[in-house]
């Protein structure tokens, strides 16, 4: 688990946060090509060798952020709870989390059903909870080192900001290995 999970309403809310942070470009080397204004986020693709997320609109990659955060065994898909992989396969971003443990986060709506049969078929838990969110609160040291989370997807608390405003609900995503 990535994120304390709050009330329907409250997970659907989303914080105003100013301009300014949506064009700070975060941590240096951390966002690889920003091409203007992201506008209408329609689909996240996430690369998890090439520890890659790009946000695209209208087909168009708009912006690259390099440098992610993955699960403590970031090798191969996501098959069990505490397995600590994160997923890969095609899902949603269904609902933001203005107040979870971390800066900010996004919940991926993994298992899916096949996810869930498969883990069934195994005797054992998908697990859940992926999100895709900043660092720890209260961490001061800019990010946790490594590769630390349960099988979420961890950015700088910068570039989760810029998430926050320009991914909506329902907004498809791509994990890849």
């Amino acid at each position: 688990m990535c994120a304390i999970p709050l009330s329907t309403d409250a997970m659907r809310a989303r914080l105003f946060l100013p301009l300014t942070l949506l064009l700070a470009v975060g941590e240096a080397g951390s966002v690889a090509a920003q091409a203007g204004d992201p506008g209408d986020v329609d689909f996240v693709l996430v690369e998890k060798a090439a520890r890659r997320l790009t946000l695209y609109s209208q087909g168009r990659a708009v912006r690259v952020y390099n440098a992610i955060q993955l699960g403590g065994a970031p090798v191969g898909a996501k098959h069990f709870e505490g397995d600590e992989r994160t997923p890969e396969g095609r899902y949603t971003i269904d609902y933001g989390n203005p107040d979870s443990a971390y800066h900010l986060s996004l919940h991926i709506s993994y298992p899916s059903p096949r996810d869930t049969a498969y883990a069934r078929a195994h005797g054992r838990s998908p697990g859940g909870m992926i999100m895709i969110h900043g660092q720890p609160n209260g961490w001061a040291a800019g990010r946790a080192p490594g590769d630390w989370t349960d099988g979420c997807i961890a950015l700088s608390n910068a570039q989760i900001e810029q998430l926050w405003e320009t991914v909506g609900d329902g907004t498809p995503i791509e994990i890849r290995p």
